[in-house]
């Protein structure tokens, strides 16, 4: 029961302060990392430093590492290796020694100065992930940069852990039979997880979809992920590392999104949990004894962090705002740090002073990490603006000149931002009608191909004025978004209409969920791909049907003129798995039966005021003939079918609000 207690005080803490922290506008993982702070053991003392929570939380950790791994498959591991390995692996070795430089000059023995290296190396995955997917950020180059980046840290943490272990027992032997027999583990369990999907894992879910049960299919992923967490964790090795090798393979099935869009609400909840425990390690009173330590050390290591993944990306040959965005991301300490520090002071390997000023520095980093990363184009532009010299400033506009020297020639041409698979597409028919175009886009080993089969495609941000101005917004005649981040592609429009608002700009969506947002950004056209698809498909049908093709033509028209809003939402059933991805949608239908002595029967429809809970009646029937889009006039009788089009909880209200008249 005292378990139990605790996690309801920290629900009911987490609650009250993430709604606060909401209504401020401040990132949701200062309010954890506050709950933690101040009812953890060194605050109020309200909840102990429970192990059972300690278990759930490492679950946030577990199953954030799975949905990173949904997002990558093995070639595009390949194709970044130097990214992972190449960057990721210079920093965490150049951080390390280089701490441990400072740590023997400040008097530190070589075990306590290697952990703390290994330590302060780490960001933290939870935080930067959940930031840049929050803003969007994660399809562009410094987002994809971290993202690899922090895939080789949490590799990396394996061998820490290996060591730390071997120091504590005083062992004199060779260190590398433990490490060479932890990556011949890796790589079998690598190898066991790939078979296993393609034999295993892609059968059985093909079956679990087949039964059409939302709990069986949630249960198997549950089941999966904890399963190959478990199988590195028997191998010695992370729990996190097993949970990314399953969402590699079950990346690569057909249920990606749908597996993605079920687990994402243990996610939350559970990294939650998780930053309320790193909140809880704080020792308020030690940080302030030793406050004239643990400032210097914060500064440093979000400093000294940020420099090294600049300068090690410049060298790389990166361009150089993206190389201080990726800093940025990363300058700050993370969850592994502290694990490392936990493990290491519990063997005894590090002094609590030691240990205290070490996590006060990566808790204050991680305190301001969401600040840094929500802001990081606009302070990694200022910075460069403000101390850059004539020649480095010379070499950050490359980019644009590389831009400019493509649009230079062009007048009344299309921008298209983004060139997957939808850009491409229209391309080819902008190629055939002589339509001048540039494409921009944020993919190196797309562009390099593209550019290499003569399209007009380059690299290019256009949620930056330069680049917009580079790629000849004032001269051109259209804006064609085909990104499906929609965060992006507000940003975009958001951009476009601070320069121009006569130009028009036709967007890709998904579905109606973001429609009437993206117009209210300033979308002249909007294009849903599940409405636009359904349209074809009754094109290709009805002729056969042997319905004439101009009338199916002019009611091709009728819906795309009425803005498809006969075709948005639709009846979801008992449950919401679709192949089409139906969690996208949170809009449907609901068909409400009106009983004799409903609240409604009497009354005309406009009397309802359905429209103050957001729900719209797109038909009637009544004694078997249906009475599409009725007007607020009608009188409604008992019998009578409502058709009612709105979100979930919107349709409960309306429901209540129809049948008994209060919500």
């Amino acid at each position: 029961m005292g378990s139990f207690i605790d996690i309801v005080v920290l629900l009911f803490a987490s609650v009250v302060i993430v709604g606060l922290f909401r209504r401020m506008n401040l990132p949701p993982i200062l309010a954890y990392l506050y709950v933690g702070l101040l009812i953890g053991p060194y605050g109020l003392g309200l909840v102990d430093d429970d192990k059972s929570v300690h278990i759930l939380a490492e679950f946030g950790v577990v199953f954030l590492l799975f949905t990173i791994g949904l997002e990558f498959s093995l070639p595009q591991i390949i194709s970044m290796k130097w990214i992972v390995f190449g960057l990721g692996g210079a920093q965490v070795v150049i951080a390390t020694g280089l701490t441990m430089i400072i740590g023997h000059i400040i008097g530190l023995d070589m075990v306590s100065s290697f952990i703390v290296g290994g330590s302060v190396a780490m960001s933290s995955t939870a935080l930067v992930v959940k930031q840049l997917d929050e803003q969007g950020e994660q399809v562009e180059n410094h987002g994809k940069t971290s993202v690899g980046v922090l895939i080789f840290q949490d590799m990396a943490v394996v061998p820490f852990l290996i060591l730390i272990p071997i120091f504590a027992s005083g062992s004199q032997g060779s260190m590398a039979v433990p490490l060479i027999t932890a990556l011949l583990k890796g790589a079998f369990v690598f190898v066991l997880m790939l078979l296993a999907g393609r034999l295993v894992i892609r059968p059985l879910f093909h079956e679990i979809a087949l039964a059409r049960s939302t709990e069986l299919f949630t249960l198997t992923v549950l089941l999966v992920i904890i399963v190959a967490a478990w199988a590195t964790h028997f191998a010695e090795l992370s729990l996190t590392m097993g949970a990314f090798l399953a969402g590699m393979v079950l990346g690569e099935t057909e249920y990606k999104h749908q597996i993605e869009s079920d687990i994402r609400p243990f996610r939350d909840v559970l990294l939650g949990l998780f930053f309320i425990t790193i909140g809880m390690l704080l020792d308020i009173e030690m940080v302030k004894r030793y406050w004239f330590y643990v400032l210097p050390a914060f500064v440093a290591l979000m400093a000294v962090k940020t420099m090294l993944v600049f300068l090690i990306m410049y060298m790389m040959g990166e361009e150089k705002r993206n190389c201080l965005r990726s800093g940025l991301v990363l300058s700050q300490g993370g969850e592994f740090g502290f694990a490392l520090i936990s493990i290491a002071l519990a063997s005894n390997l590090i002094s609590e002073i030691v240990s205290q000023v070490v996590l006060a520095a990566v808790f204050l980093s991680m305190v301001f990490a969401p600040f840094l990363i929500r802001f990081n184009g606009k302070i990694a532009t200022w910075i460069i603006n403000t101390f850059s010299f004539t020649e480095q400033k010379l070499d950050e506009v490359s980019e644009v000149d590389m831009i400019e020297a493509v649009s230079r020639t062009l007048n009344d041409h299309v921008i298209i931002v983004g060139y997957g698979r939808h850009g491409q597409n229209v391309s080819r028919f902008y190629d055939v009608e002589g339509v001048r175009y540039l494409a921009l886009d944020l993919d190196p080993e797309r562009i390099k191909h593209a550019r290499s089969a003569g399209e007009s495609v380059t690299y290019g941000d256009a949620t930056r004025d330069e680049i917009l101005e580079a790629a000849g917004l004032e001269k051109a005649k259209l804006i064609m978004i085909t990104i499906e981040n929609p965060s992006y592609a507000i940003k975009v429009m958001r951009n476009v209409r601070k320069h121009r608002l006569d130009i028009p700009i036709c967007v890709l969506a998904y579905d109606d969920t973001y429609m009437d947002k993206f117009k209210r950004e300033g979308a002249t056209d909007v294009v849903p791909q599940i409405f636009e698809s359904s349209l074809m498909l009754a094109s290709h049908s009805l002729p056969r049907l042997g319905v004439p093709m101009f009338q199916v033509l002019r009611h091709i028209r009728e819906f795309r003129k009425d803005n498809y809003t006969k075709l948005r939402g639709f009846f979801q059933g008992q449950r919401t798995f679709s192949i089409e991805g139906s969690s996208r949608s949170r809009a449907q239908l609901r068909t409400i039966a009106l009983g004799m002595t409903a609240h409604a029967v009497g009354k005309e429809l406009g009397e309802l005021d359905l429209g103050d809970v957001g729900v719209t009646i797109t038909s009637i029937r009544r004694r078997n003939i249906r009475v599409p889009d009725p007007t607020s006039d009608v009188k409604l009788l008992g019998g009578d079918i409502l058709v009612a089009y709105g979100a979930p909880e919107e349709l409960e209200k309306a429901e209540a609000l129809i049948l008994s008249g209060s919500i």
